[in-house]
């Protein structure tokens, strides 16, 4: 695959997709303020080298939430991927074990739990929101679990759905809206279309077997939309930590005193994340957030930066400020809208490769050895 960096793939994936399905994972909420943020607060730090070290070896193998990672990289948990390439979920989750790295699987998957365990050895972790319907809930769990999934990812910035007014433009939902404008640019990109819109019904094979079991995605979409408890509170979280009985991670962590209540409550790991822009717009980017909640928990959890990674160069400046790694989404669905599997592995390969460079020109050649130290505000 032609493809030198995650924008190439991004092009590529533009070229590929019709333009209501690129912009579903492509845009974000209201004015997408906090979209560009996550991107642009990343050039806001410089590196400071030390020259003459030895860097002939460098080690960025780690552990995540006791996964072991050949570099510090999870492939988020990204709602809908087979809408981008047939049963997406799969192809990312092989890429990922290929790579090495922990891959987290979405409520809103069109593949199901049991299909990714059949299919790939990845190390896996399980995204859920916070349902009303605590029974759904607790048999997602216990799925979860007996699975072999090794870390529970929470999310919790999502009581309502922030409005993406491209989507809105666009007419998307689940299965596509055929008027005669989206079946010329259907039919403009025939690729997809074999692969995807004339495959398999797309819908969330998680909520097979449960009440709200259908074969149309936008009924199940409406039903969760309607599930979403608005009263949750940190008792939930303890409710959450007795059903799993593993390591817990809460996703959309942006203020420091969240972080240390967390901490308070158990919670192994801290994924500080706006939801990639796609929620609350005008919130804090996740670069400017991370400095606050690591210093927050001091040590006692480890804390995870999601939102605007592109280059390996980010994900060592976040390491430098205190992540223990970096969850990617949008880096990978762009992979797997303009190449599938190969597509997921060619933006792994991209991004571990730059981290290698970095790590290498900035003069320190192990994780330990990346520290506030390393960085320059601009």
């Amino acid at each position: 695959m032609n493809a030198y960096n995650i924008s190439d793939l991004r092009d590529a994936a533009r070229r590929r997709l019709p333009k209501t399905i690129f912009e579903f994972i492509d845009g974000g909420a209201f004015d997408e303020v906090t979209l560009r943020a996550n991107r642009a607060d990343f050039e806001k730090r410089r590196f400071m080298t030390r020259v003459l070290t030895d860097v002939s070896i460098c080690e960025r193998s780690t552990t995540i939430i006791g996964t072991p990672a050949s570099a510090p990289l999870v492939l988020a948990p990204t709602g809908l991927a087979g809408i981008l390439h047939r049963r997406g979920e799969l192809s990312a989750s092989r890429a990922a074990h290929a790579a090495g790295v922990p891959y987290c699987l979405s409520t809103m998957s069109t593949c199901s739990i049991e299909q990714i365990a059949q299919a790939s050895e990845v190390q896996r972790w399980f995204q859920l929101y916070v349902l009303r319907d605590r029974g759904i809930t607790k048999t997602m769990i216990e799925r979860a679990r007996s699975t072999g999934c090794k870390a529970l990812v929470l999310t919790v910035d999502t009581k309502v759905q922030g409005p993406r007014e491209r989507d809105m433009r666009n007419g998307f939902t689940v299965p596509p809206k055929f008027t005669l404008g989206t079946m010329i640019d259907f039919a403009r990109h025939w690729r997809w279309l074999i692969d995807v819109g004339l495959g398999p019904k797309v819908t969330f094979r998680n909520f097979d077997g449960t009440a709200a079991q259908s074969g149309n995605a936008v009924t199940i979409t409406q039903f969760i939309a309607g599930q979403y408890d608005l009263s949750i509170s940190w008792k939930d979280v303890d409710w959450f930590k007795s059903v799993w009985g593993g390591p817990i991670a809460l996703k959309g962590v942006l203020s420091p005193d969240d972080a240390r209540i967390a901490v308070d409550h158990g919670v192994d790991a801290i994924i500080v994340s706006n939801h990639g822009g796609r929620q609350l717009d005008g919130a804090i980017s996740a670069i400017d957030a991370l400095p606050g909640v690591v210093e927050a928990v001091r040590g006692k959890a480890e804390v995870i930066l999601d939102g605007g990674v592109r280059r390996g160069s980010d994900v060592v400046k976040a390491l430098c400020l205190g992540a223990r790694a970096c969850m990617i989404g949008r880096a990978w669905l762009y992979g797997l809208a303009s190449g599938g599997e190969a597509g997921v592995a060619k933006a792994l390969d991209i991004l571990i490769k730059e981290i290698d460079t970095t790590m290498t020109l900035l003069g320190r050649t192990t994780l330990a050895e990346l520290g506030p130290h390393c960085l320059v505000a601009n």
